[in-house]
């Protein structure tokens, strides 16, 4: 079913509690809608946006088609609410049935990097035909989750072809100028279809920070001045190709390399405010780095004479990192002594084999049943140097001593099988059953050496209902189960603490689990006038991971490990409206309101607090304006984060996060030569961010005493961007 568009600070609830207010909300929203949908268009649960509809917009891209479509934000933020205990995320190993909502022609491409969120700016809009939001279940989705899915439709035609070029500019708060560009060309061939791109992105950044430290009494302790430099370009090739065997058959290949290597360097003049002459010690980092990776994918489907499908896929990838960070103290003489070396090498591959096999029971209930198949594996070292007037120098270590010197190999196979139930009880419900019973063995050689099995049975329930056509209620039971990250089982390099150098490791790790009750209230304005949205959520977690204590008999140190249960819950209100009720339709504006509280037991003071760095909420809002008669449109985007008790507790120190806001504005036009020019400023309030840390001596935050404060805030400054774009 489709339409088709041709104009222009919470506290916790139980799930009971969540289930009544649900209910509740949405008897009331029923009651309005459907006074409002007697006189409205009829809204179904797929709804549809032909080419047609973007041409006022003279668009460049599949995403400056989707940015003209009400509520896309919350299509394309999928079902799962993330968070922890959550299975989801960038970094997942393995493939899974959620992750990207994307479709391109009605197939999931095989791809993690190279997957469909990635082809949105490379896809000409020329080469389009609709667009469609699916906001129902079906057992023919090559994706599934608690939200929506995207599915991009591209023109069939015996020969077609475009190309794409995108030029543009960055200047930074320092005054640097970085250039960057693309170029995509799409296409088919009778029953060959391809898009190959290449792209340059500058991702050059100049942090400027500021520190004052205060002792415990008070007084004045010292200030750290930072400046901090990265310059990096990210290079990226990609490919995909898609080949129609027969009416029953096709076929897709995807590549994809890129690099980035990220060199940088820091600059630290650091004031001892104790000192009757103010003396100054002045540091410098030189921190060279590489990130080199790649990625094949590919899948074969085919389709019986029955309907039923029967489909394969694989995904192998590679990321190669590596950085070291030799760090100076400039000497009385003028000179420079250096006082650490640390470097990190680290391998990451992956392959991954999934098939499935969908059939039809009935009219109305469709079964697919599948299994997964995942290797990962982790090669990482570290090497620490640091001075010593005992222990003999080494090239290896910098040229230091040795202080540490780690290795480890991490191995994961697992295996994912799962079954998957689609009912379509009636015109309006829908229900979707999974069954998912996941199997794993991690292996860790090298220094510490550990074997271990884990089985887990995943089960969830996705319902659907079609209050009126307009008014969609979703709401989804689920258990989840997170991966382990492998870097938490070795030590790993230290970020954002200058006076600590490398985390512990923690081979022991267990992952974290969540029961996860969502639930969903859609409201779809007739006429294209907008989406409205809530969203509750009651997750209960089980084996947090956080900080625990590791120490040694000389070292007080933490590591990342399990310290209990917990909860987490929360409410999203998202509008976006367009301005058709005043007379303005061609403005846009969208808003969205995100409370959420938490809850876990700190296993240093033993009591209850927040989860790590769990926010308290946050506001946005967008505004985008259209006009048509001059090729020209314009905006900005604004985001507010509430402020208070965003907390990260270690061992021996407690850290408060703060940052301001963060707003970007945007104006382009379709200009000179039909080309589309485009000015974006970005970080136009200078948001800082910003952390208060408390560190504590003579034992753990428990045990010893508060020695230091440090409050220190950096900023990024604005960035502007001019790009020039065009299809031939």
């Amino acid at each position: 079913m489709s339409f088709r568009l041709l104009g222009g600070s919470a506290r916790a609830f139980p799930p009971r509690t969540f289930t009544l207010t649900l209910a509740a909300t949405a008897l009331i929203l029923a009651s309005t809608a459907s006074a409002q949908d007697q006189a409205g268009a009829d809204i179904q649960s797929t709804v549809t946006y032909p080419a047609e509809f973007f041409a006022q917009y003279e668009p460049y891209s599949v995403n400056d088609m989707l940015n003209r479509i009400p509520g896309i934000s919350l299509a394309m933020g999928g079902g799962n609410n993330g968070g922890p205990g959550s299975s989801g995320g960038a970094n997942r190993r393995g493939l899974g049935a959620g992750g990207d909502q994307i479709l391109i022609n009605g197939r999931r491409i095989a791809g993690k990097e190279n997957e469909g969120n990635g082809q949105l700016s490379r896809i000409p809009a020329n080469q389009v035909q609709y667009i469609e939001i699916i906001r129902g279940t079906s057992g023919g989705l090559d994706v599934r989750g608690g939200g929506q899915v995207i599915n991009i439709v591209l023109l069939e035609a015996e020969s077609r072809s475009s190309l794409a070029v995108e030029l543009n500019t960055d200047r930074y708060h320092d005054g640097t100028l970085d250039p960057g560009g693309s170029v995509s060309l799409t296409g088919q061939r009778g029953a060959f279809n391809y898009l190959i791109s290449v792209q340059s992105e500058p991702r050059y950044e100049f942090r400027d920070g500021f520190e004052t430290s205060i002792l415990a009494d008070g007084s004045p302790n010292d200030t750290v001045v930072r400046l901090e430099y990265r310059d990096q370009t990210t290079n990226t090739l990609s490919t995909n190709f898609g080949y129609d065997i027969g009416q029953a058959d096709r076929v897709n290949f995807n590549f994809q390399i890129a690099n980035a290597d990220p060199p940088s360097k820091a600059d630290r003049v650091i004031t001892d405010l104790r000192s009757p002459t103010k003396a100054q010690t002045i540091e410098h980092d030189n921190i060279p780095g590489g990130n080199d990776s790649w990625e094949v994918g590919g899948d074969y489907e085919h389709t019986f004479a029955n309907g039923s499908r029967f489909k394969t896929l694989f995904i192998v990838n590679e990321q190669d990192q590596d950085s070291t960070r030799d760090a100076y103290r400039q000497n009385t003489a003028g000179g420079w002594d250096k006082f650490l070396y640390l470097a990190n090498q680290s391998v990451n591959k992956e392959r991954i084999v999934r098939s499935s096999y969908s059939f039809s029971l009935s009219d109305t209930q469709d079964l697919e049943m599948g299994v997964e198949r995942a290797q990962t594996i982790l090669d990482a070292q570290l090497q620490l140097g640091l001075p010593s007037s005992t222990k003999p120098t080494a090239a290896k270590f910098g040229g230091l001593a040795k202080s540490s010197d780690t290795d480890a190999l991490v191995e994961e196979i697992r295996y994912e099988n799962f079954i998957v139930h689609n009912w379509q009880i009636n015109d309006r419900m829908s229900l979707e059953s999974t069954l998912l019973y996941e199997t794993s063995t991690i292996e860790q050689t090298g220094d510490v050496r550990n074997k271990r099995d884990f089985d887990f049975v995943r089960p969830k329930v996705d319902y659907r209902f079609d209050i009126t056509p307009s008014l969609q209620f979703r709401a989804s039971i689920e258990k989840d189960v997170a991966q382990l990250s492998f870097a938490d089982f070795t030590a790993s390099v230290a970020g954002g603490d200058d006076d600590q150098n490398a985390l512990a490791g923690n081979p022991q790790l267990a992952q974290e689990q969540s029961v996860r009750y969502e639930g969903n209230l859609e409201y779809r304005l007739p006429n294209d006038g907008g989406v409205l949205s809530t969203k509750v959520f009651y997750h209960d977690l089980t084996d947090v991971i956080d900080k625990i204590d590791v120490s040694t008999a000389t070292t007080i140190q933490s590591a990342n490990g399990n310290i209990g249960d917990g909860w987490r819950s929360g409410i999203n209100l998202d509008a976006s409206l367009r301005l058709g009720f005043i007379n303005m339709p061609e403005i846009l504006v969208t808003s969205g309101l995100q409370v959420e509280d938490s809850e876990v037991t700190d296993p240093f003071l033993g009591v209850k607090r927040r989860l790590r760095q769990a926010g308290r909420g946050s506001f946005r809002f967008g505004y985008r304006h259209d006009i048509t008669a001059h090729s020209l449109n314009y905006g900005f985007n604004y985001n507010h984060g509430f402020y208070g008790n965003r907390k990260a507790y270690d061992i021996d120190k407690i850290e408060d996060y703060n940052s301001g806001d963060f707003m970007t504005a945007f104006v382009e036009k379709v200009g000179y030569m039909g080309l589309t020019y485009r000015f974006e400023a970005m970080n136009m309030l200078e948001g800082e961010r910003c952390r208060d840390r408390y560190r504590y001596l003579g034992g753990t935050i428990a045990t010893g005493y508060l020695n230091e404060i440090e409050d220190s805030c950096s900023n990024t400054g604005i960035k502007y961007a001019i790009k020039i774009r065009g299809t031939f």
